[in-house]
């Protein structure tokens, strides 16, 4: 219906308006997504040595006079409907090529997180899967020494979910209880993002990496913790610990940069608290 009421309408301007008027607004109209339709196959094939012409032509001219002039015009409007076919075509193109592309990026950046895990021993006496060099998953047969030994932690209950979730993983950090304490701790992080306690959670959980001998994975929940609460109360300890990641990481300038970072934003805490961890930090990196 609206694709009727649209060529009437053009017809009635066509009457309306005079033939020069016609043929130079239609021109410009030709123009105009011509140079859109050439933008957009250039998107849609960025290497390609030559740009697609639209599958029309106009017709030759033929004598002059009222009947040449309005085939023209006819011939013009005829083009610009071909245009606005070929236009959403290619943009349509743009916006699969666009949603494909996201999906790649968001598969490569998951395969990029994915690494092996320990198997872990859970307060139950089960463990989880560890993916072995080959890919695939097996099980193994969980130390019933250190079941008992994480069973014993218990988690208290006050009534208060994401105090009571962290002191949980803070329990099993400071029982050496590594891989339990991050998956507890990743758990605060996702469960109360907004808690009070969730800045002592992202430093610990980079902590408990960093104690587990896993210095990447450290740096990464460390900086996270610095990035997402930078007026956190452990946003300051996120950053020195950063440092130490990044000098077991062995990239000592990126740790001299962090800790000029650290002095600059929490003056009182350089000064201060933390003061000793900053000069053995800087001492350990060389720093100038």
């Amino acid at each position: 219906m609206k694709r009727v009421f649209f060529s009437l309408l053009s017809v009635s301007l066509l009457v309306a308006t005079p033939v020069s008027a016609q043929n130079s607004g239609v021109d410009n109209r030709v123009e105009r997504l011509e140079k859109e339709m050439r933008a957009v196959q250039r998107k849609v094939f960025p290497n390609s040595s030559r740009l697609f012409e639209p599958e029309i032509s106009p017709e030759a001219k033929t004598a002059t006079g009222a009947s040449t002039t309005t085939s023209a015009v006819s011939d013009l409007i005829s083009r610009v409907d071909a245009l606005e076919r070929s236009l959403a075509s290619l943009t349509g193109q743009v916006e699969e090529n666009g949603f494909r592309l996201k999906k790649l990026e968001d598969q490569m950046a998951a395969n990029a997180t994915s690494t092996p895990t320990a198997p872990i021993a859970t307060s139950s006496g089960g463990t989880e899967a560890q993916e072995n060099t080959s890919g695939n998953s097996t099980e193994e047969q969980p130390d019933p020494a250190r079941v008992e030994g994480v069973s014993a932690i218990v988690m208290p209950d006050t009534g208060d979910a994401g105090e009571d979730a962290y002191v949980y993983g803070f329990r099993l950090w400071d029982a050496k209880y590594f891989p339990e304490a991050q998956v507890q701790l990743q758990k605060v992080v996702d469960d109360h993002p907004s808690h009070r306690r969730a800045s002592f959670a992202r430093n610990l959980l980079g902590r408990a990496y960093l104690d587990d001998g896993k210095p990447a994975k450290a740096a990464v929940a460390l900086h996270e913790s610095y990035k997402q609460l930078p007026r956190g109360e452990r946003a300051p300890d996120s950053l020195i610990y950063l440092g130490t990641a990044l000098i077991r990481l062995d990239k000592n300038p990126d740790a001299c940069r962090v800790y000029d970072e650290f002095s600059e934003v929490y003056p009182a805490e350089a000064a201060g608290r933390l003061s000793d961890y900053l000069f053995r930090g800087r001492r350990d990196a060389n720093c100038n």
